[in-house]
């Protein structure tokens, strides 16, 4: 770094903004050109630019899980495929679930940028760009998603670093081998080119930005970013809470039995260093909620960033201070051959991390969040088109109440940063479903001083048959509270509701026929504080939103709305909100997880 040309703080801002807005335009360029919603409407992907050293430089909005796991896959996969390997217009496809940090549909496509003809050192590689985004369906033993699988080669078709596109060219024969493995060739291959055309926008704007400024400082603003991010995070580790503590949970089967599945993490600042241990957790199981060890280190990312560094754009530097440790065979850390395509696991390992850091720094963390992500998918063919088609959504949850105020919600989960949700027009016109209701749910947020964030309740009804997937992993125990708040009803998913054949569930696959409904229950957040200190006029405004019942504000809040006198009431708080029909089924039996203890 001391070898390279000096520049002042303009420069670096100006160039490192130029690299961040470069990863912006390649996700427009993505959402423009994609064939499948989960991408251009959810934003189902992450895109990551790095220097010739592997070095995070720049990213932009998408899934932060994703992004974490960006830099874990393209190691692999320049290890895999070796840099003398790699040349000018290559592009490499990897979803190798033990080196690509996730499942098998979660394609991630790098390509080396190197310096064109003309330029000083031309032909040198400079630099390298990553495009991953959820395909739709890549030859797995069920369409949609696998929801059982009990090793990796029920997932799909695999690649460990296959070069799709060679020296500027389609690889034709690795092309139609996807087309044909693939029960939606046509979304798919669509996708395939709309993040090669992610990644050849991403090339573009790197060269230009060394032809206008040179490699020399262009390099030379990298260090220096990356050195300012080490020294900004140093300074927030140091301004912590030293010490260690532990938080355990259960997530509620893995698919094939419904045992539930222990989690556990510990988590340890100390000496400059944070440390996320999941030593204590389950080890691996049968069934497809085992977490490649990428996709753990990219959770444990997401939960360090925002406890340090939350307004800074990221880069490689602001995570030189993390560890994170699994013991290879767990829970945290499958290997071959284990299953690892519902990776819901990682969600709920999110707010552990939150749950165990809330001991040691109350003031810094928010309740729990809904616990998980209530993910549906329905599967069938369109009526319209004869095709098959496989469409999902992730659905909104409530967010926890923090020392300070209220959680929001319902809003789509912490972990997913700027995804969205499917647009109700998109699912009806690309489905079979009907949604007849969709409302936010009173009294579904934890009471306290501060109110948890409100779930949401989905009413769905199918006009033709098909296959409904539920995909949520905490639907036997509650979101957590902090301070004396009270912990929200779980999240439910109801098959049959009104009927004979009602039934509670969690992860499964549905058969469905014109008539039948579903109805989906998402979670609020976990109250903060006692209820019955909670402003009398918040109490109010509550329920004249809609988010407390009359009932609940006289018998939680003890303030008597339809009185007008705000009068308190002799009743204690309750340990739960009231939700009605909510109430936990016999079909998936509560369970309590162990209170959480510090080491």
């Amino acid at each position: 770094m001391g070898d390279g040309p000096v520049v002042d703080g303009a420069a670096v801002e100006v160039v490192r903004s130029y690299l961040v807005a470069a990863a912006e335009e390649m996700r427009s360029a993505l959402v423009r050109t994609a064939f499948n919603p989960v991408i251009y409407e959810v934003y189902d992907f992450g895109i990551s630019i790095y220097d010739a050293r592997l070095r995070l430089v720049a990213e932009s909005t998408g899934l932060s899980r994703f992004l974490g796991a960006n830099d874990y896959s393209i190691r692999k996969g320049v290890e895999y495929v070796g840099r003398d390997n790699l040349h000018p217009g290559d592009v490499v496809l990897l979803n190798y679930p033990y080196w690509n940090a996730a499942h098998a549909y979660d394609a991630t496509l790098f390509a080396p940028v190197f310096l064109p003809e003309g330029f000083d050192g031309d032909g040198e590689l400079v630099g390298f760009l990553c495009v991953r985004a959820h395909w739709m369906d890549l030859g797995a033993k069920d369409p949609g998603y696998v929801l059982d699988s009990t090793d990796m080669h029920q997932e799909g078709i695999i690649f460990p670093g296959t070069k799709v596109v060679r020296r500027g060219e389609p690889v034709h024969e690795i092309v139609e081998l996807i087309r044909f493995n693939s029960r939606m060739p046509d979304l798919v291959i669509g996708d395939l080119h709309a993040q090669v055309a992610a990644l050849r926008t991403g090339e573009r704007r790197l060269i230009e930005l060394i032809r206008r400024f040179g490699l020399a400082t262009v390099t030379t603003v990298v260090d220096t970013a990356i050195a300012a991010a080490q020294a900004s995070t140093a300074d927030a580790l140091a301004a912590l809470p030293q010490g260690s503590w532990t938080a355990v949970d259960w997530i509620d089967d893995d698919g094939i039995t419904d045992e539930p599945i222990k989690m556990q993490v510990t988590v340890t600042v100390a000496d400059g260093t944070c440390t996320v241990d999941f030593t204590g957790s389950s080890p691996a199981v049968a069934g497809p909620v085992n977490l490649p060890f990428g996709s753990t280190i990219a959770t444990a990312r997401v939960a360090f960033k925002a406890l340090t560094t939350p307004g800074e754009q990221t880069n490689a530097g602001h995570f030189s201070a993390l560890r994170v440790i699994a013991e290879p065979g767990s829970l945290f850390h499958a290997v071959y051959p284990a299953a690892t395509f519902t990776q819901w696991t990682g969600t709920v390992a999110l707010e552990l991390i939150y749950q165990a850091l809330a001991q040691g720094m109350p003031e810094r963390l928010a309740a729990s969040s809904g616990g998980d992500v209530p993910g549906f998918m329905m599967v069938g063919t369109h009526p319209d088109t004869g095709q098959l088609y496989a469409v999902s959504n992730n659905d909104p949850v409530g967010w926890g109440a923090s020392p300070d105020h209220d959680g929001i919600g319902p809003a789509n989960h912490l972990c997913q940063t700027q995804a969205r949700n499917t647009p109700v027009e998109v699912l009806e016109a690309r489905t079979g479903m009907l949604f007849e209701r969709v409302e936010i749910r009173t009294d579904s947020g934890g009471a306290g001083r501060h109110r948890g964030g409100p779930g949401l309740r989905r009413d769905i009804r199918f006009v033709t048959a098909g296959e409904f997937l539920s995909v949520v992993k905490k639907t036997k125990s509650p979101p957590w509270a902090l301070d004396g708040g009270a912990r929200p009803d779980p999240i439910q998913v109801i098959v049959h509701p009104g009927t004979s054949r009602e039934r509670r569930i969690s992860t499964r696959r549905t058969p469905v026929a014109p008539g039948d409904r579903i109805t989906l229950l998402t979670a609020g957040g976990g109250g903060h504080g006692d209820a019955r200190l909670r402003d009398a006029a918040a109490v109010r405004a509550d329920v004249a939103e809609g988010y407390v019942s009359a009932s609940a504000a006289r018998d939680v809040y003890g303030v008597d709305v339809l009185g007008g006198a705000g009068a308190v009431s002799t009743g204690g708080p309750r340990a739960v909100s009231t939700g009605g029909p909510d109430a936990a089924p016999k079909e998936v039996p509560m369970i309590t997880p162990p209170d959480r203890t510090p080491t």
